[in-house]
């Protein structure tokens, strides 16, 4: 069973209040190590997808991921919107024109979501940003097999230990890495976000 464009419109807007309810906690992550802000961007973004949503949902999974992305970019500042903006772009590349996603579909798709955000942020695995999630995500949704909810579930679950392990990393991008080994102890805002996006796409999928 795949998942066609309504049901990734569902699953937008399910994230987007997951977003609504973690805004405080990801402004707190924010604040420790960075300018405060993730949290207002990103639920900014999602409120404006849902938004877009509402105004009618597009035809194919690969439009309303696009519509995701572009809205992504054009709505929220900082870096969550570039970088966000541009995952959601590259994984609708790979959706093409086919009205549903398939198993082998979503895990192309990850890891064109991985190499936008790599391409765009020149982070690594290491660095303590969302590429600490989003890495471990597209690869544990390679190898986990089952059905969509299967395989996002276990993306979300490698998202978290991920965002986990940003914890006790020196931040090699971003602004919170002129804070050096002063962030340790701190978890990524961005990896945090990642794995909380992960979660509810898992959530919806079932």
């Amino acid at each position: 069973m795949g998942c066609d464009a309504t049901g990734l419109a569902a699953a937008l807007r399910a994230a987007a209040t997951v977003v609504a309810g973690h805004r405080a906690e990801l402004i707190e992550l924010d604040r420790a190590i960075g300018d405060a802000d993730h949290g207002e961007n990103l639920n900014r973004g999602f409120e404006a997808i849902v938004a877009a949503l509402d105004a009618g949902v597009p035809e194919t999974p690969a439009a309303v991921a696009k519509l995701a992305a572009t809205t992504l970019i054009s709505k929220v500042g900082g870096a969550a919107g570039p970088l966000y903006g541009t995952a959601f772009l590259r994984a609708s590349a790979k959706l093409g024109a086919s009205d549903e996603v398939d198993v082998p579909v979503l895990v192309e798709a990850l890891k064109a979501a991985l190499e936008g955000v790599q391409a765009r942020g020149k982070a690594v695995v290491g660095d303590a940003t969302m590429v600490d999630a989003l890495a471990p995500a597209a690869e544990a949704a390679s190898t986990a097999g089952g059905d969509l909810a299967a395989v996002l579930t276990a993306a979300a679950d490698a998202a978290d230990r991920g965002a986990e392990s940003t914890v006790d990393l020196v931040p090699r991008k971003g602004r919170a890495s002129y804070l050096g080994e002063r962030a340790v102890g701190h978890m990524d805002p961005g990896a945090r976000s990642t794995a909380l996006l992960l979660r509810a796409f898992a959530e919806a999928a079932r």
